[in-house]
């Protein structure tokens, strides 16, 4: 009958380590991984984003189908993996157009008029 108490005793145990090790570890480790998969679901155009290089840039678009994302990098326009990204910044509801006011400059020419004389002829 002891052996069956060790037994059932150490089964009990390994219960418990597995019953801790879910709690303290996988469970943890599954509410991260949600939160990245909401994070990387609400990417969108205008959002600040940082890859897992390090490299800040705003996004330009997004295509789900082949799950790649345009970064504009200043000027420079990246294509990446959507699970490069590591952190949004900044989100922004829409990317509005800059819209520029017309500047109408006025050129103004000026022409130098050149007059050459010509020396006298001696008569």
């Amino acid at each position: 009958m002891t052996r069956m108490n060790s037994t059932f005793t150490t089964i009990g145990m390994f219960v418990v380590l597995m019953l801790v090790m879910y709690f303290m570890m996988l469970r943890p480790q599954k509410k991260q991984q949600k939160a990245r998969q909401e994070m990387m679901d609400g990417l969108s155009r205008g959002n600040e984003v940082i890859t897992i290089g390090g490299l800040h840039g705003v996004i330009d678009s997004i295509d789900r189908e082949n799950k790649t994302v345009t970064l504009d990098c200043e000027g420079v326009y990246l294509v990446f993996d959507i699970p490069a990204i590591r952190n949004v910044i900044s989100k922004t509801a829409a990317v509005t157009p800059e819209v520029k006011p017309e500047v109408k400059e006025e050129v103004v020419e000026t022409v130098e008029e050149i007059v050459e004389e010509k020396p006298a002829d001696k008569e």
